[in-house]
């Protein structure tokens, strides 16, 4: 029973199981195990959801166990942008979980004992047990009975921490699973297409329209003869508050300063490693040269085809004569010199089979066998073999890989997609060689079936120094940024850094609250938090920024609620200049203007639009027009058939049409009418796919993250 071992085992690392929902867009996690189960009696609150506290341990309990499972996967902690990344992430989840189980219970859906035994009994893809080794049957690749009931008799007598890693593993992703299909499929269910609306969508499709029109664009009248003042931004903002709503955020400017290795710092760190040629060419120990001289490069003491070499003058130093020292040359921000130890031929591709013995779960760092023991069993399956026994035999028996079923035999594999030492042995030793190989799986027993298409492969030293900024570079990028940081407010560093030949850079966009970022600034969260306890004008200390050191200054603050003129000027102006357009266009074309007159005025042709039956109510464009809703709504009055409209104010310009007629569309065929219903039942399900976003945005939603990070 892997999953309930690995569980009781204090050492063990615990994986979270994750499961993606296509629905919400973003992972879910049960939410129970939060504010209610551990971490109720601490006070600290990172943020609230409809009332209820998102506690801080809590929140950084879900955001370490998810850099954990990253450090199990990758081998690697999170740092940086990743870190960023995973808090806004687990926030999210959190927010989600919060608001979709209150609503799943609203609802009354639930999640039963028996519903996870059921899951935990079958062979549904979603069953955790199916991914734990030992489980199922080799034979069927069903789970197998026993086991399964095994599993469920431990997980009902589990307590503490035991029932707390096994909720997190299996029954809330279950749980979760579970309710949001229900969820779902209720929302589905009551999905139909009544008769009314049948009859509506009838109506405006079984008519076609062919009219008359002039169009005059708004692109007649220059924009810079029509100005659009504050008043009237306001005035259009007050009416439109749904579309100008502003969060909390600072609008920001900053100087760099560069920290990054300057010419001299480049031409001193390639001298350094021109100067080692000589002795590299001459040491016959290179790696202990590598080694010796701190290389940024590490000494490789295997042959490799050209291709794996990731370097771009590799058909260079390839040509050279054996010995030869070849560079200095540029690669990944090193000066790198290079020398060829030796070539030899070597397959494209293996053949190869093996029997694992594992040590490590290298997934869950759950023990399989102690070392030593599976070294000698390893070494005991090795000496049957070269004594005669079967291979495919004790690979049947003893191999922990799938490979087991078909005696070990891995197929045939090209350079590098095995391990490093697996890789090694197989594509550097010749066909018929056994041997037992330690990898980070465990021990295996490998035999070599056969080699195909050898090719040149070489062993190649390199000697690398990173091209680093010197201390005086820094330096004296610290001090310029000190000396700037100095000045009292932005008009007094503007005229500092203007004298400096430095200009300042407006950030992108608005900076909020709980932003990583500004603009190419990565991890400026020091930056962003000092923006927002400062005010207008203010000037920042220097902030070190990846390769360089940043003095900042606060443009603007916004506040929470709706846009003021200046910023909501960009999302508005062009309506409200169009509008005016408008205003002046009908003016000019008069009282009672027809067809002919228009195109007089503005020396526009009369032209003819739905003469292909494509214009109806239910039209979204008009051919040669574009999206007109109007003027399509206008192309079904019937008024308009006995004269000319009045001017319409378009998308795109203004329009006087004429009707010249309405007719009937051929009534369609069943067929064709079942067809058109069904499509649009499966248009309206397609829509509800957005539920989530509904219910967020009725939330009542608190952040405060921008206090502790």
């Amino acid at each position: 029973m892997q999953i309930i071992q690995s569980i009781r085992d204090k050492g063990a690392a615990i994986v979270i199981v994750v499961i993606a929902l296509s629905l919400i867009g973003f992972i879910l996690m049960d939410s129970k195990q939060g504010g209610n189960r551990l971490f109720s009696s601490m006070s600290t609150k990172v943020g609230k959801v409809n009332g209820e506290n998102i506690d801080l341990t809590y929140f950084n309990k879900r955001v370490k166990d998810n850099e954990d499972m990253q450090q199990q996967r990758t081998g690697q902690r999170p740092t940086g942008t990743q870190t960023y990344q995973m808090r806004e992430q687990m926030w999210n989840q959190i927010v989600a979980e919060k608001i979709f189980f209150a609503e799943a219970e609203k609802l009354g859906i639930s999640f039963t004992s028996a519903e996870l035994s059921s899951i935990l009994k079958s062979n549904d893809p979603n069953n955790p047990l199916l991914q734990e080794q030992g489980m199922t049957d080799p034979a069927t690749g069903k789970l197998d009975p026993t086991k399964v009931q095994t599993a469920l008799s431990n997980i009902k007598k589990a307590k503490g921490e035991q029932l707390d890693a096994i909720n997190t593993q299996i029954v809330d992703p279950l749980k979760l699973n579970t309710v949001v299909g229900k969820y779902s499929a209720l929302l589905n269910a009551s999905v139909y297409y009544p008769s009314w609306m049948k009859e509506k969508d009838n109506a405006e499709t079984k008519n076609f329209a062919n009219i008359s029109y002039v169009s005059i664009p708004y692109s007649e009248i220059s924009d810079s003869t029509v100005k659009v003042t504050d008043a009237e931004v306001e005035e259009y903002v007050s009416k439109h508050k749904d579309l100008f709503k502003q969060e909390k955020a600072r609008v920001i400017s900053y100087a760099s300063f560069s920290q990054l290795a300057s010419a001299d710092d480049s031409a001193r760190i390639r001298n350094y490693v021109s100067d080692l040629k000589t002795a590299f060419a001459a040491d016959s120990n290179a790696k202990s040269f590598v080694a010796k001289n701190t290389s940024s490069i590490e000494f490789d003491d295997t042959y490799k085809p050209k291709a794996k070499f990731s370097i771009p003058e590799i058909d260079t130093i390839v040509a050279q004569p054996m010995g030869t020292v070849y560079g200095p040359f540029v690669d990944k921000g090193s000066f790198v010199i290079a020398k060829v130890l030796g070539s030899k031929q070597l397959p494209d591709s293996v053949k190869a089979r093996h029997i694992l013995i594992p040590v490590n779960d290298p997934r869950t760092g759950e023990v399989k066998n102690a070392d030593s023991t599976a070294h000698k069993l390893a070494d005991s399956i090795y000496n049957a073999i070269i004594g005669g026994a079967d291979f495919a035999a004790l690979a049947a028996k003893y191999s922990s890989d799938g490979s087991k079923d078909k005696g070990g035999d891995l197929g045939t594999y090209g350079y590098g997609t095995m391990v490093p030492e697996f890789n090694d042995f197989t594509f550097e030793n010749p066909v018929g060689s056994k041997k037992v190989v330690k990898t980070q799986f465990g021990y295996h027993v490998i035999e070599i079936l056969n080699q195909k298409d050898f090719k040149p492969a070489y062993k190649i030293a390199f000697v690398g120094k990173e091209i680093t900024p010197s201390d005086v570079t820094i330096n004296n990028a610290s001090l310029e940024a000190t000396k700037a940081s100095a000045e009292k407010n932005k008009a007094d560093l503007e005229k500092y850094l203007e004298k400096k030949g430095i200009h300042l850079t407006q950030a992108p966009g608005n900076i909020k609250e709980n932003d990583f970022s500004v603009g190419s600034l990565q991890d400026a969260r020091s930056l962003i938090r000092w923006a927002f306890e400062s005010k207008v004008g203010d000037v920042s200390e220097p902030f070190s920024i990846g390769d360089q050191f940043v003095v900042a200054t606060v443009d603007k603050i916004l506040t929470e609620g709706t846009q003021d003129a200046a910023t909501a000027r960009p999302g508005c102006e062009v309506i409200i200049r169009n509008r005016k357009k408008a205003e002046m266009i009908t003016k000019k074309l008069g009282n009672n203007p027809t067809l002919e007159s228009a195109s007089s005025v503005y020396n526009k042709p009369v032209l003819v639009a739905g003469m292909d039956s494509s214009l109806t109510l239910s039209s979204q464009i008009i051919n040669g027009l574009g999206v007109e809703a109007k003027v399509i709504g206008a192309s079904f009055n019937k008024e308009y058939q006995t004269k000319v409209s009045p001017a319409i104010a378009g998308t795109s310009g203004v329009y006087l049409i004429k009707v010249n007629s309405v007719q009937a569309k051929p009534a369609d065929t069943p067929e064709v009418a079942a067809q058109q219903a069904t499509a649009k039942l499966n248009t309206q399900r397609s829509q509800i796919g957005n539920w989530y976003d509904g219910l967020k945005k009725q939330a009542s939603i608190s952040d405060n993250r921008s206090e502790y990070y």
